[in-house]
Parts: C-alpha cells; sequence; structure tokens
C-alpha cells in the first residue's frame, strides 16, 4: 500500500477547503483538456455488478486506520461530517457506493477539476482491499442530521418528481434508485438524506453539463439534461433536509 505525503493530499486539500475553487493554471488548463479528450468509460451495469460481486470484505477498523493516514479528514471530517460546503459528508454512505466511487477516482472516470485530481491522488497506490475497508468505515459512521429545511412547504411538483418521476420528460423517479427517504439504492447507488446541499447541487449541475460522466448506462447524465435550475436547487435543498434513516 503507497500512502501519499501529506504535501501532496492534506496540504492541497485544505487550501482547496479554504479557497474553494481554485483558479486553473494553463498547464491545469492543458491536462484538463487532455482528461477531455481521454477520459475513461463509466462502468456498464453488468461490469458494476462484477465490481461490487467481487468487492472484497470491509474492515472498518483498518479502514479507520487509512481514514487517518490518508488524511481524509481534511476534506470530509474527523467523522465524516465534512465542515465545508465544498465537498460531501461520507458518515454513512453505502459501502457500495464508496468503493465503486473510489474505485472510479482510481480508474481516472472523474474529470470534475482540481477536487477530482486531489480524490485521483489520494487513492491511486491504494489496494481493492484498502477501497473495501474506508467504504466499511464511513458507512459504520452516523449520517448527516438534517440541514435546515426548505422555507415553506416542499412544491407539489418536487415531490412528485422524487416519488413518481415525469413521464412526459422520461424521468425516472428519484426514490426509485435513492430509496423513499433518501437512504441509497442496493447497487451502488448513494443515500442522499441529509448531504451538504451545495455539493449535491454541484454533482447535479456536472451531470446536466456531461463534466460528470461516470455513471452507468448515463443515468444520471440523461436524468439531470432534463431538470431546469430551479429543480436542481429545490432537490438539493429537499434532501438536505431528510432526516437519516438506513
Amino acid at each position: 500500500m503507497k500512502l501519499l505525503p501529506m504535501s501532496l493530499v492534506a496540504a492541497a486539500a485544505l487550501l482547496l477547503a479554504a479557497a474553494g475553487t481554485l483558479v486553473p493554471t494553463p498547464t491545469r488548463a492543458g491536462e484538463a483538456a487532455t482528461h477531455a479528450t481521454a477520459t475513461v468509460a463509466a462502468l456498464t451495469p453488468a461490469e458494476l455488478r462484477r465490481e461490487l460481486a467481487a468487492m472484497p470484505a470491509g474492515d472498518a477498523a483498518r479502514g479507520e486506520r487509512l481514514y487517518g493516514q490518508q488524511f481524509c479528514a481534511s476534506c470530509h471530517g474527523a467523522q465524516g461530517l465534512t465542515p465545508s460546503i465544498h465537498w460531501p459528508s461520507v458518515a454513512g454512505q453505502r459501502a457500495a457506493y464508496t468503493y465503486k466511487l473510489l474505485l472510479d477516482y482510481q480508474a481516472d472516470r472523474r474529470h470534475e477539476g482540481e477536487r477530482a485530481a486531489l480524490m485521483r491522488d489520494a487513492v491511486v497506490g491504494l489496494s481493492n482491499q484498502d477501497l473495501a475497508d474506508l467504504a466499511a468505515y464511513t458507512a459504520r459512521l452516523p449520517r448527516p442530521v438534517a440541514g435546515a429545511p426548505p422555507a415553506g412547504a416542499t412544491p407539489a411538483a418536487i415531490e412528485t418528481l422524487v416519488r413518481s418521476g415525469d413521464r412526459k420528460r422520461l424521468l425516472t423517479a428519484c426514490a426509485s434508485c435513492h430509496g423513499a427517504r433518501g437512504g441509497g439504492g442496493t447497487n451502488g447507488q448513494p443515500a442522499l438524506a441529509g448531504q451538504n446541499p451545495a455539493y449535491l447541487v454541484r454533482t447535479l449541475l456536472d451531470y446536466h453539463g456531461g463534466t460528470r460522466a461516470n455513471d452507468p448506462a448515463r443515468g444520471m447524465r440523461a436524468f439531470a439534461a432534463r431538470l431546469t435550475r430551479d429543480e436542481v436547487d429545490a432537490l438539493a435543498a429537499y434532501y438536505a433536509g431528510l432526516p437519516p434513516r438506513r
């Protein structure tokens, strides 16, 4: 197992957390252009099933040690609850999703800028067992407490989108993958309840614009591309305000 020095991971993480998005340099812009033309394809649904079937049994105690050694808390918080609007909370996240996500970073399937580059650096030297251990550790942490609910009642249209989808726009119900109360699915779909709303907005916009392209069968890209900006904001607020449930 290769552990990365503090200067490459934690220092960069702290800089990103403090400054938000870094201004791209010409070198970084060139790297981004190279990545855009050499992006590794997302896993297919069949490939994802095989990866999850082969996922090692995770050791949460070892994962806790790795979480400290890899300076994960610099971005995601000591107990998996991010102190920054720029990063997701990972506490209580489904292990299958975390494992799949770390595989994506390791395989160079994520290209959303400085944050993705930092995550690639953090996991490039880890084994599948390491990734499974980290996933097991974060899965057992208490999930985020629900954020402040949106002002006023949730619009009926958003409730409908979550529970039933929109047939006219060929939008699948959010709950069909992420659960009726945002607790996640059984095939690597993430829990959303209590998640950092700024992160949810950015994720949907990245899928909308195709910047994030690691979704099997283009499912999230197809969904997000049909959303309005108001719907993106309302969905993020809706899930951030849900209490955590298993």
